[in-house]
């Protein structure tokens, strides 16, 4: 019987790891569907729709060949078609039965060079949520949703490459062909086993059996010379045996037959081990070989759920102007771009990162640093990690992005807060408020990345405060204090800030004073909203987050005619006016970029100042 469960176990062994290798060899099929993307004469673009890449499920692989620089991005597809729209350029798309085919799309505008293409390039867009650039060939993977499109380019004149593939990966995992080879190893050594007791529990049944003889027959009494004579016939008998040689041992080291069949059980025991000690090796390296697709997956623990606020996306609410990852590497760029224009003091580099009151105060920056050598220190930038990025949700341009972010190296480096804005398609995101945000402050909740938020309306009267109304209110409050009508409605952060301006205005007094300039001179000052229109952020709470500007006016003049105003010890008037003197007076502006949390309109809260920074503008000779 132990032989049937050896032969079974053996049996079943041989099936289970056969059949693992199977799942892993002729039964696997293929580990990804093709699609190949043909265009004749292709335009410097082409774009490739988002149903071309979601035609199957699964992960989408494109990959792009041809000679030189190739560049491909990915993004929304009405942001590519807005990008696009003033060029002519290829569409993939799926025809009625599933198939690709490409038309040419003539440009919805004309180019501004009048020509057929824009020849612009696609290379480092702000528009494009990811991309890639090559030489010769480039490989993808990717991911992307309905709404998503690829654009394939090289520089904008060439034309773009036609050897175009898209794949899909097929699910090809196997996750019982690890257990079942296990399994069958485990048999297969149960059934050696088994077989090996079979063999030592058969030899030990079969003894030394000696087969006995069989009853004597009944014997008649004989007489004396009868018993002589049968004697001497068995010594005659055994006389050739013993010329024959000496007799064989007896005992326990004696044959069981003349051919020693005790030798056969082990031979036949050896062979049968020397058989399965290799497939033992061999299910081991299977075994051992196989990845975590031939393995079924056990989910640990359940992580336990943390509430969070609940967000409800607006009725029609559009897609965020950016994404998380994309806004992150925006700022990683714009920070990039700031540190060489800082170093080399390049203006022209600072202008393609920065607009409004943030561009003109780091012009006069590079200014006065190109003409005092003592004047350094770092200017104020992004830092390193965004903290928050709150995109505005819309389809249309100018668009606007208020991110916060944090150094990761430094704990006490205070957070920087800024707005960035696009104007148009073919632009790049450009800085126009920026400003520090003090230890005591605390941003209020607002959406998340993925969901954006909407820009409030200058007028609104949703706020306790419209946003336009907001920067002449604190400027009115600096220059009245506690007599102006808007004393309550700012937070004691803002208060702060306020008193710190009054104190800057009455040690320039007293500056004049000390010089005894004061008899033949006076300083006045006048705090006033920019040019520049207010950006409105919505948060959570119905309330926003407004960004304002204001020009803050220090000028001095003479109180009579023989008095000339000398600059001294100021360098930043000589090296602005390029005098040291000037008869009528001189006129000093200061920038200042205030980020404030107003809230909705019947809150008892006070509008608080989240971040400020205040920096020269210009110096000027009154004429």
């Amino acid at each position: 019987m132990r032989f049937v469960w050896a032969i079974v176990a053996l049996v079943l062994a041989t099936v289970l790891i056969g059949t693992g290798i199977a799942q892993r060899t002729i039964f696997m099929g293929p580990s990804d569907q093709r699609m190949e993307l043909t265009v004749d004469e292709p335009s410097p673009y082409v774009l490739v729709d988002a149903e071309v890449l979601r035609a199957h499920d699964g992960l989408q692989t494109l990959l792009v060949r041809g000679e030189g620089d190739i560049f491909v991005a990915y993004g929304r597809t009405d942001d590519m078609r807005a990008w696009l729209s003033d060029t002519a350029f290829d569409h993939v798309s799926l025809d009625k039965e599933g198939e690709p085919v490409a038309e040419r799309v003539a440009a919805a505008q004309p180019p501004a060079d009048g020509g057929e293409t824009s020849g612009r390039s696609p290379v480092g867009s702000d528009l494009w949520l990811d991309s890639f650039a090559e030489e010769d060939s480039v490989v993808a993977k990717l991911q992307l949703p309905k709404g998503n499109s690829v654009l394939i380019s090289r520089d904008g004149v060439e034309a773009a490459p036609d050897d175009i593939l898209v794949s899909w990966a097929l699910d090809t995992r196997t996750p019982w062909a690890g257990p079942l080879m296990v399994a069958g190893a485990v048999l297969l050594l149960a059934g050696l086993v088994l077989y090996v007791l079979a063999i030592r529990y058969q030899r030990r049944g079969r003894g030394p059996r000696r087969k006995g003889p069989g009853p004597l027959p009944e014997t008649q009494p004989i007489s004396l010379p009868e018993q002589k004579q049968l004697a001497a016939d068995t010594d005659a008998e055994s006389a050739p045996d013993a010329e024959a040689g000496p007799s064989a041992p007896s005992g326990p080291d004696a044959p069981s037959g003349p051919d020693r069949p005790g030798r056969a059980p082990r031979a036949a025991l050896r062979r049968r081990l020397g058989l399965a000690v290799p497939a033992l090796a061999v299910t081991a390296a299977l075994v051992t070989g196989c990845t975590s697709d031939s393995w079924p997956e056990f989910g640990g623990e359940s992580p336990t759920p943390t509430p969070t606020p609940s967000v409800v996306a607006p009725e029609n609410q559009k897609q965020p102007v950016v994404t998380e990852k994309q806004g992150q590497r925006i700022i990683g760029e714009i920070r990039s771009t700031l540190e060489t224009a800082d170093a080399e003091l390049d203006a022209a580099l600072a202008e393609t990162r920065l607009s409004g009151i943030a561009l003109t105060t780091r012009q006069t920056e590079y200014t006065l640093r190109g003409k005092i050598a003592e004047r350094e220190g770092a200017l104020v930038s992004p830092l390193e990690k965004v903290n928050i990025t709150l995109p505005e949700a819309a389809s249309g341009w100018p668009r606007t992005v208020l991110a916060l972010t944090v150094s990761e190296s430094d704990e006490t480096i205070p957070p920087v807060l800024l707005t960035m804005t696009q104007q148009d398609p073919w632009s790049n995101y450009r800085v126009s408020d920026i400003g520090v945000m003090p230890a005591a402050g605390e941003f209020p909740d607002v959406a998340p990345a993925w969901l954006g938020t909407t820009r409030v309306p200058a007028e609104s009267a949703f706020l306790s405060l419209p946003p336009a109304q907001l920067a002449d209110a604190f400027a009115d409050f600096v220059d009245a204090g506690d007599k102006s009508e808007f004393a309550g409605s700012f937070d004691e952060g803002a208060q702060k800030f306020a008193q710190s301006v009054r104190d800057s205005r009455a040690a320039v007094v007293q500056g004049l004073a000390d010089s005894n300039a004061s008899t033949t001179s006076k300083a006045s000052f006048d705090m006033v909203a920019s040019d520049y229109e207010p950006l409105s952020m919505a948060t959570l709470d119905s309330g926003a987050v407004v960004t304002v500007s204001l020009l803050d006016t220090e000028t001095i003049t003479p109180t009579n005619a023989d008095a000339v105003i000398r600059f001294g010890n100021n360098a930043e008037a000589k090296a602005l006016t390029g005098v040291s003197e000037a008869a009528k007076g001189i006129t000093t502006t200061y920038g200042l970029q205030l980020f404030f949390a107003v809230p909705a309109q019947g809150s008892n809260e006070q509008i608080r100042l989240l971040a400020y920074h205040q920096d020269i503008l210009n110096a000027k000779v009154i004429k």
